[in-house]
């Protein structure tokens, strides 16, 4: 019988709080420490009802955890630190997105892990969500160009607006939620980024004049595809529109549309973010007096993953990854394609240019 695998769960807040969930039902695994900052590390302990060591010092926990994955879902200015320790000390790394706060920190981070032969996942957490795979497949048989239209702003208040303004610290918002939809972009198109041109804003004296916590992106792909993202944070968001996932083409468009999750105070809600709900898919062809031939379709996701049941899905990936020693270049390189433009975007508002990718 194999021992089970120890895990080192570093970030005790949301997203930290739900891969150490996953973890504590998976039989294959056991959580060997705890690690944060503050009192949120007693309050996880105390729901998983195991005892768990807990530490403050991330470098204690490693050293006398000795464990085989690290779960990392801290603030992004640690990432880089927190997983190349991890690494170097043997283990294998779920690291939250995104990889740094910067390109060459993140190509440091995934390096490290192909130098020590180690299985590093970045936590793109849609990419395992059937509804939004099933949402990229449509989108591919519209043809192309292609015409990508999202945004996630988020009315945030409470607890999640002291968690945006520590985020904000490091990244916008364009930056922090803005790859998530960049990959899903990629994935529709199949085609490299070229250019992309941003606007954004600060709206609130809470946090550095010189960060925008709302921003607008548009990217142009090589086959002629463009995207447009847009992502806001803080409480004087609007609820009006936090939820847009439409991509258009020649053939027609495929729409999500959520009609629960995106009702009136949702949008601070992290479980409303990746809800499908329904996909509509309109046809565009018409007959010889320029009616559509084809009344829209409508597929209706019930039963589909909440957001805890995804970051499960997450962590199974890692240790299929592990077992069967699977290879993680290509989801690497996309993980740092979709950075590349976010963080291109960022430069684009600071500058106030277009930023060409390809140079």
């Amino acid at each position: 019988m194999n021992p089970k695998l120890k895990v080192l769960i570093v970030g005790c807040g949301h997203m930290g709080k739900s891969h150490a969930m996953a973890y504590s039902s998976m039989e294959s695994v056991v959580i060997c420490g705890l690690v944060s900052k503050g009192q949120s590390k007693q309050l996880l302990k105390q729901e998983l009802k195991q005892n768990i060591s807990l530490f403050d010092d991330f470098d204690q926990a490693l050293q006398r955890t000795q464990p085989d994955i690290v779960c990392i879902s801290t603030y992004p200015d640690t990432h880089e630190e927190f997983a190349i320790k991890s690494l170097e000390a043997g283990a294998h790394v779920f690291l939250e997105k995104p990889v740094a706060t910067d390109l060459e920190s993140a190509k440091r981070v995934l390096d490290k892990a192909k130098q020590c032969h180690r299985k590093l996942i970045v936590g793109y957490i849609l990419r395992h969500h059937p509804s939004w795979i099933q949402f990229i497949q449509h989108a591919k048989t519209l043809g192309k160009p292609l015409v990508m239209r999202m945004n996630l702003n988020q009315q945030s208040h409470g607890d999640s607006w002291e968690t945006h303004k520590n985020l904000m610290k490091s990244m916008p918002p364009i930056v922090d939620c803005g790859v998530h939809y960049i990959d899903v972009m990629c994935q529709m198109t199949e085609a490299r980024p070229i250019r992309v041109h941003a606007i954004g804003v600060n709206l609130s004296n809470e946090i550095d004049s010189s960060m925008p916590n709302y921003g607008q992106l548009q990217v142009i792909f090589e086959d002629g595809s463009v995207g447009w993202y847009e992502a806001g944070w803080g409480p004087m968001m609007s609820e009006n529109a936090f939820f847009i996932k439409d991509v258009i083409g020649p053939k027609g468009s495929v729409s999500i549309v959520a009609r629960k999750a995106t009702e009136e105070g949702q949008s601070s809600n992290v479980n409303a973010h990746s809800k499908t709900e329904s996909l509509r898919i309109h046809h565009s062809t018409l007959n010889a007096k320029n009616e559509f031939v084809q009344a829209d379709d409508w597929i209706e996701n019930e039963n589909e993953p909440n957001h805890d049941s995804l970051c499960k899905l997450e962590q199974e990936h890692l240790l299929n990854a592990i077992k069967y020693n699977l290879d993680l270049t290509l989801h690497h390189q996309q993980a740092l394609d979709s950075f590349k433009v976010v963080l291109a975007a960022f430069t684009s508002i600071q500058e106030n240019r277009s930023v060409d990718l390809t140079v």
